[in-house]
């Protein structure tokens, strides 16, 4: 199979001197670390960002590349229409096609209880102006013609996009890069520089840069790097596989999901594949204390998730993982600079076969290339987006669930107001960082 596009084992893109000082440094190369990078740069920030290994080398790269409004917590929706505005404006001036295209996204029910469950989504989603609609079963033939399956019902948004995420995302880094903002791959950041318990800056690999502002958006490392600091928060991550296939005939402009599957037609005329609603979890010594925080999570949907006894070496949740080290030696971070889990192969098939069987008249269907991303989740299926309280100068954008890709450019500038002290723009009490210790009640997301 052809190797996933981006690994440790490339080339550095971004290369060079650290500075010795600046305005703000972002931790993660992901799509929140680089967009938020790139509207600190356009306001004329000073601004560094550092990646352990290679930006989006892990979740921004492998997810689904959807770029959606429908299904989202109420509290993302005006979020993800703001990304939605961006996004058009973004493929314009980045220096390569992303793919961008406007394909809509279905949501095929299962049975007349999930039906239902859309039109429960939808009815929230209405006061946000959302292009979403229900359809019944005709509606889907007509949306789906070539499907020999037929569904009852779908939630339908035509309005959302897809776009190549291990392309994108890389574009825009360099944009950023363009804007002013310095990038350095291979650049594990190891600690914050406290000085009088607020933030003076970050103690990298290659050295210190000090600064009065940090970003943290280290997608499944950032719960490790936050409790080096004393913050907890519930933060796990889950394996989740996917595939692509060879060039095969049009069926569908979008992507599209049932209870088995996930599909999503892609620049190079094959399909991103999925299997729908496996995720895989490594048990680990911050699984067991965050375990009764996600027992509502598991409870709404007990077979989503497959435990696994052991994490891998090195993993952020690791039985041998360290959670405290000195600033002078190698990090954890730095012993995995790309996290690259392996893809669970039997759902590879199992997902080509469903896939083959749905739209038979595409032929057999050839998997060019499978892998697998480690997705950092929270107990209410919502990120956090906060300042930290307990050290003053440090902003927190992490467990982005699965949607930050589409919804990245928001976050991004989103975090690069607050961290220059202007109003966000929307209301950010869901995402809230003390919402993990205030004793208020956690609010399950509708994780559609």
């Amino acid at each position: 199979m052809t190797p996933f596009p981006i690994s440790a084992e490339q080339p550095a893109s971004h290369t060079g001197d650290l500075p010795d000082r600046a305005d703000v440094v972002v931790i993660g190369g992901g799509v929140i670390g680089v967009s938020a990078a790139l509207f600190l740069a356009r306001a004329g920030v000073s601004v560094v960002l550092v990646e352990k290994g290679r930006i989006a080398g892990e979740q921004s790269s492998r997810n689904w590349g959807w770029i959606r409004v429908q299904g989202r917590d109420p509290a993302e929706i005006p979020i993800a229409q703001e990304a939605q505005a961006l996004w058009p404006q973004l493929a314009a001036q980045v220096d390569t096609d992303i793919g961008l295209t406007q394909g809509g996204v279905a949501y095929l029910a299962r049975d007349e209880a999930e039906k239902a469950r859309f039109a429960d989504w939808l009815r929230l989603a209405e006061p946000y102006g959302v292009s979403s609609q229900l359809l019944d079963g005709d509606g889907v033939t007509r949306l789906l013609p070539e499907a020999a399956r037929r569904w009852p019902g779908a939630l339908w948004t035509p309005a959302d996009m897809r776009a190549e995420p291990f392309v994108t995302v890389p574009a825009l880094a360099r944009l950023a890069a363009k804007a002013g903002a310095v990038i350095r791959e291979d650049c594990a950041a190891r600690l914050l520089d406290l000085e009088g318990g607020r933030v003076a800056g970050v103690i990298t690999e290659r050295g210190r840069i000090r600064a009065g502002a940090v970003v943290l958006a280290g997608g499944a490392w950032s719960s490790l790097f936050l409790r080096r600091h004393g913050i907890s928060i519930p933060q796990l991550s889950v394996r989740a596989t996917a595939m692509r296939t060879a060039a095969l005939g049009e069926v569908f402009q979008g992507g599209a999901v049932d209870h088995r599957m996930a599909f999503r037609r892609r620049a190079d005329g094959g399909y991103t594949l999925a299997p729908e609603g496996f995720h895989e979890l490594y048990i680990g010594p911050d699984a067991f204390r965050a375990f009764a925080r996600y027992l509502r999570q598991m409870f709404k949907d007990p077979f989503g998730t497959a435990l696994r006894p052991v994490a891998p070496r090195g993993y952020p949740d690791g039985w041998a993982t360290p959670r405290r080290w000195r600033a002078d030696r190698p990090s954890p971070f730095e012993r995995m600079r790309v996290l690259n889990p392996a893809p669970n192969m039997a759902k590879v098939r199992e997902t080509a076969r469903a896939f083959g069987e749905t739209f038979p008249e595409l032929g057999p269907v050839e998997i060019e290339s499978a892998w697998a991303g480690m997705i950092d989740t929270l107990p209410d299926v919502v990120p956090v987006v906060d300042h930290a309280a307990q050290i003053p100068g440090l902003t927190i954008a992490t467990g982005m669930c699965g949607h930050g890709f589409g919804i990245g450019p928001a976050f991004g500038r989103i975090v690069a107001d607050m961290v220059q002290g202007k109003p966000p723009g929307h209301d950010l009490a869901r995402f809230r960082l003390a919402r993990f210790s205030d004793g208020s009640p956690l609010e399950l997301g509708p994780n559609l």
